[in-house]
């Protein structure tokens, strides 16, 4: 299946979930020789000379009113392209996964749960102001993505408006750049014993990718029917900024083991299971095991080299649990 075959297929068709590429970009870049089923094989060869590692060759036209914007309902409705083998693909329904695998098969799902990441606000010069957290550091000091940037240098004032009808504001001033994720560092403005994570639900928004445009989703649709609850109750080794540092002597408190806070977007193909779909599957004997794998800021960074395999990726939070 070529590129332009991926393009006519998706020209064709109903609006589909952008993550319907998946399969077909693995196939393409080599990762996996023999999709039968049951049998992935991966390619350990090193020579990867037969293989179309540059940019421009995944480059394919997909018209915005052919992506979704509201979710399907059941979840397991939603349509499902399953690429077989390098020459052969068909189209089904997620809720097929059963008969698409195997007793003794593993399933290995991402139980993390999506944040209220996205605050709305304004700068304390009128200026609106777009807020995407990332993760928090110290003494509610969070990592951010802001827009507009170039506006929010050290020192900016942000007051942020709740996302529901009552009669407060959340205040914070950025304190730093961060040269990795070209972030912010914002500290926010709580009385004593409040942590920013009890306010999240009066002042986040659920970060909704780029391309969904006109959602009229529900919060709870954006998240897997297996999320675990978030545990914010920890504060980063990283200091808020190079003065908290030094006024620490150097030392910070470390993230006490497996606690993490979220993701800032949903591990977007895991949506489409529901309850009935999974005990389903376990009993065509296909096992479930979980996994902890954050998507943070790594899913919104572009890919700008044209050899793939120079891009470089952020890394993610994550641990491995058995069994809900």
């Amino acid at each position: 299946m070529s590129c332009n075959d991926f393009s006519n297929w998706i020209n064709q068709t109903e609006p589909v979930p952008v993550c319907q590429v998946a399969f077909f970009i693995l196939l393409q870049l080599g990762l996996y020789s023999n999709l039968d089923g049951r049998n992935f094989t991966p390619v350990l060869s090193p020579d990867r000379s037969n293989l179309d590692l540059t940019l421009a060759s995944y480059d394919y036209d997909l018209p915005p009113d052919l992506i979704a914007q509201n979710p399907v309902t059941p979840r397991d409705s939603s349509r499902l392209l399953v690429v077989d083998s390098p020459t052969h693909h068909q189209h089904r329904y997620f809720r097929d996964l059963p008969d698409l695998l195997q007793p003794g098969d593993l399933l290995v799902l991402n139980d993390t749960r999506v944040l209220r990441a996205r605050l709305y606000g304004r700068k304390d010069t009128g200026t609106p102001v777009e807020v995407l957290l990332l993760e928090p550091r110290q003494s509610n000091c969070w990592l951010a993505l802001v827009k507009p940037g170039r506006r929010l240098k050290p020192g900016a004032k942000i007051i942020f408006t709740p996302c529901i009808n009552i009669d407060r504001e959340l205040k914070a001033t950025v304190v730093a750049t961060d040269a990795d994720t070209a972030g912010r560092l914002l500290q926010f403005e709580l009385p004593p014993g409040t942590d920013l994570e009890q306010l999240l639900p009066d002042f986040g928004h659920v970060p909704f990718p780029p391309y969904i445009t006109a959602s009229q989703a529900l919060p709870e649709q954006y998240q897997t029917v297996y999320a675990r609850p978030a545990d914010f109750r920890f504060r980063s080794a990283h200091p808020c900024s190079a003065q908290d540092a030094t006024q620490q002597g150097g030392r910070s408190r470390k993230r006490p083991k497996n606690r993490q806070p979220g993701s800032v977007a949903a591990p977007t193909a895991g949506l489409h299971f529901t309850p009935e779909l999974l005990r389903r599957l376990r009993q065509r004997g296909i096992e479930q095991r979980y996994v902890t794998l954050h998507v943070g800021v790594g899913t919104f960074r572009p890919v700008e080299v044209e050899d793939v395999t120079s891009h470089q990726m952020h890394g993610s939070g994550s641990q491995y649990r058995k069994q809900l």
